[in-house]
């Protein structure tokens, strides 16, 4: 049943006899469709302060909002990815031959993924006992200072390796800030939109991620055309973060202008705030919460190795140079702010779980055609390998933070989906380049990877199916 527009959606009323869904406790149960249908009624009520034309401008800045938003998170943290690849290695590891080198840079991008839970948990509770705005101005303010932190950490032959342990502690700061973002955006976008299109609107806030890589990319990609290998390594890598500043102050510009979610709104209004959220959702919807964490890891892991792991692959066992490949993830970042507003609409029209599960299955297959053109050496086959992935796993991504977002109540939803979304950094995204670089160094092929993504998105597929009852059930205080 579709829910009707915002504008004029009726306030329900309590007949008597009945107990009005918040005053029921968080754990009734309701079909997909109530459970739209009462999420819209709390934007309706809290929205009705506001003229048609104002409500419809709000909702657009909430969406650009978070758009541009998390393309700056994401612009920090990819940056330390994109580094650790081509950079880390040579400046923070010199000791080490190139494959222990490579593994210690990755496992100081890892750090990151292990504090993402932490900035979840910590930054969940507050997201639901403050409410979401101050939460997309606290992450951004931490996501910043810590990415400039990172462009002044002296190197191996200035500290030795303090060098390593400050760039591991300015990204585990990344890390807790970038793991209490992705709920404020996503929420922000969908507790405004109309239940209707909550699959397009908060598919803006997942664009980040591509175009956050391809600002990475090309920032770095800049300085090794304008620069000599030596002048790179030695200062030029580190612009890239010192700039990141002056993004940080547009972001925390635009998001100052936004209004407060009205679901929030209306549960701080009636007294529903949870006093301990974190421990709420994990006593209350704990299989949730693992079942979207597991849910990601068919999106996840493939995500980070053909765009982390690839550039490392394309140059020490492809032959190709940085700029070459950087150039290729490039586009395939850029075809993904396209696919992945589609795939958003699309779960409007058919279905979340219709569209996630299309997508794993596809994951099952694409890795192997993907490896076996990359392996061929042929340029445009490996801009082809590189390519292939990225709509398939779009189709997951696309999707995904209307799906995991309504599968929590309101009152405890920026703790459920951040922890849901951010234990996959430790499970799925995080380990993905450091497995992947032990798997071809164990086997000196890329069989064995195809196989790990493959896996990765069985388990993602089966996570569907178990969450396939529970989407938009929760979908109220």
């Amino acid at each position: 049943m579709r829910s009707r527009s915002h504008s004029t959606l009726p306030i329900p009323v309590a007949q008597p006899g009945t107990i009005p869904y918040h005053a029921r406790g968080i754990n009734a149960r309701r079909t997909p469709s109530q459970g739209a249908r009462s999420m819209a009624i709390d934007t309706a009520t809290h929205a009705a302060t506001l003229d048609q034309s104002t409500r419809r401008q709000q909702v657009v800045r909430v969406v650009v909002a978070s758009a541009i938003g998390t393309t700056i998170e994401w612009y920090d943290f990819f940056l330390y990815g994109v580094a650790a690849a081509l950079v880390f290695p040579q400046k923070f590891f010199p000791a080490s031959d190139p494959f222990i080198g490579t593994l210690l840079s990755f496992s100081t991008f890892f750090v990151g993924f292990v504090a993402r839970p932490i900035g979840a948990a910590v930054f969940g509770h507050y997201g639901d006992r403050v409410g979401r705005k101050a939460l997309l101005i606290t992450t951004m303010m931490v996501m910043g200072l810590s990415t400039v932190g990172i462009g002044l950490v002296p190197g191996y032959d200035s500290i030795g390796v303090w060098g390593a342990v400050l760039l591991t502690l300015g990204r585990a700061l990344q890390g807790i800030g970038v793991g209490g973002a992705w709920s404020g955006s996503v929420l922000m976008a969908g507790e405004w939109s109309d239940p209707k299109v909550r699959g397009f609107t908060t598919s803006f806030a997942q664009l980040g991620a591509p175009a956050g890589m391809i600002l990475a990319n090309g920032a770095l990609l800049l300085m090794t055309a304008v620069l000599d290998d030596a002048s790179f390594l030695s200062w030029g890598w580190r612009i890239p973060f010192l700039a990141s500043i002056a993004l940080v102050l547009l972001g925390l510009y635009i998001r100052t202008g936004v209004l407060e979610s009205p679901v929030f709104s209306s549960i701080k209004q009636g007294g529903k705030v949870a006093r301990a959220p974190v421990m709420d959702v994990l006593r209350k919807n704990g299989r949730e919460v693992l079942l979207t964490a597991f849910l990601r890891t068919g999106q996840h892991v493939p995500y980070y190795i053909f765009t982390t792991y690839i550039l490392s692959y394309g140059t020490q066992v492809l032959g190709f140079s940085r700029s070459t490949i950087l150039n290729f993830v490039m586009v395939q970042s850029t075809f993904s702010l396209l696919t992945i507003p589609l795939f958003g609409h699309l779960s409007d029209r058919y279905g979340r779980r219709l569209i996630t599960a299309i997508g794993c299955a596809g994951m099952v297959v694409v890795p192997f055609i993907a490896f076996a053109m990359l392996d061929t050496r042929v340029p445009w086959l490996v801009f082809l390998g590189i390519l292939l992935p990225m709509p398939v796993h779009d189709m997951q991504y696309g999707p995904q933070a209307a799906f995991i977002a309504e599968s929590f109540p309101g009152s405890l939803r920026y703790s459920g989906s951040a922890l849901g979304y951010q234990l996959a950094s430790i499970t799925a995204g995080g380990p993905a380049p450091i497995v992947a670089t032990l798997l071809y160094s164990a086997f000196h092929g890329s069989g064995p990877i195809a196989i790990y993504i493959a896996i990765s998105a069985l388990i993602s597929l089966a996570c569907v199916v178990a969450l396939s009852h529970k989407a938009g059930a929760l979908d109220a205080h």
